[in-house]
């Protein structure tokens, strides 16, 4: 931290955020820290527990978010982790169009009567709002994935609050650089850390962060309990990817937006949802067939079903049957990596249907 004390800005956070203090014959990076157990009357004593690591990399992830940070073993241990906060037979308010892991976690609750699920169109923040009566959890995404529907965070948490429920904003597709639930109040921001914050399809970690002091503990204790705890190589992975996000997200940003020109004057696609920002398009194709043909037919693109690496990806999202049927047959979603813009465009022109 600079003398004066100002805050540092978001990229020079993700860069010197978890580091180990500085010394002679510091190491600059936090190191692997493969232990199981540790000796007792600490503060660790078994790997269930916690992990340097993990700690490394959660305090960089919530200087970030501006929050404590608990990591997890992927994604969807960090869903169910906040999911496990609602009480047995509770309201959760959630987008109709989401994530399908959450959709199907939601769903397989409700079906065994764990929580009731009552499906709002984000984009009606009134809607939204209303159906929060008597809810436990508001769940947001924002961008939806993969409809990319833009939610209005200040007015649908205000109004939930209001109404006595918690709200979570799974913000995998934004990340902290261009959107920070927490600073609008979200009592919960969780992360599919294995996406745009690690950037390189290589590990499998999610992470949940809070402001709220009563929640953070509630978050460790069940991670504790559970087991869904990240390794510790891959937190290391995870951290070291983190200190590229704001260059990666910048490149892919800009890469997206000049994509999106093109294929919104290109005669063989019907509709492009963008929310103007971020690294993920979604292209509108007239069916099904067309849109797998092109799926077939790059070959700088990776057809593959995740996003936020390095590499460019596509992929049909009507080919999974628990994806929402109000997302049309031929909606691609693009991944947009770190390749060039004309190499990617002139890859998808070769591919596209006339």
């Amino acid at each position: 931290m600079p003398d004066d004390q100002r805050p540092l800005h978001f990229t020079t956070r993700a860069v010197v955020a978890g580091r180990p203090a500085a010394g002679p014959d510091v190491p600059l990076n936090a190191p692997v820290v493969l232990a199981s157990t540790y000796g007792s009357y600490g503060e660790l004593e078994y790997g269930r527990y916690g992990n340097p690591t993990w700690t490394a990399f959660e305090d960089a992830l919530g200087a970030l978010e501006g929050g404590r940070c608990v990591s997890y073993a992927s994604g969807m241990a960090a869903i169910g982790a906040v999911l496990d906060l609602v009480p047995v037979g509770g309201l959760v308010v959630a987008p109709r169009h989401s994530y399908t892991g959450t959709v199907m976690c939601l769903r397989e609750l409700e079906e065994r009567g764990a929580v009731r699920v009552a499906w709002v169109d984000v984009t009606d923040a009134d809607g939204v709002v209303a159906a929060s009566l008597g809810a436990a959890l508001v769940w947001l995404e924002s961008p939806t994935n993969p409809a990319l529907e833009v939610a209005d965070l200040p007015a649908i948490i205000e109004g939930a609050h209001a109404n006595g429920a918690l709200v979570a904003v799974d913000n995998t597709f934004a990340t902290p650089l261009l959107q920070r639930p927490l600073e609008h109040g979200a009592d919960l921001v969780v992360h599919s850390v294995t996406k745009y914050l690690a950037g390189h399809s290589d590990l499998l970690m999610g992470a949940v962060l809070t402001a709220d002091g009563t929640l953070a503990p509630r978050l460790l204790a069940q991670r504790s309990l559970h087991g869904a705890v990240p390794s510790p190589f891959e937190a290391f992975l995870a951290l070291r990817g983190l200190r590229t996000l704001a260059v990666r997200m910048e490149r892919a940003q800009a890469t997206a937006q000049e994509l999106v020109q093109r294929l919104r004057r290109h005669a063989g696609v019907v509709e492009v949802r963008y929310p103007g920002f971020g690294g993920i398009v979604s292209a509108v194709l007239p069916d099904a067939e067309r849109a797998d043909a092109l799926v077939g037919g790059v070959r700088l693109w990776r057809a593959a079903t995740s996003l936020g690496g390095v590499e460019s990806s596509l992929e049909r999202r009507r080919r999974w049957s628990s994806e929402a049927p109000t997302i049309p047959e031929g909606l691609v979603r693009l991944s947009i990596g770190l390749a060039d813009a004309d190499d990617l465009w002139a890859d998808l022109v070769q591919a596209l249907p006339a």
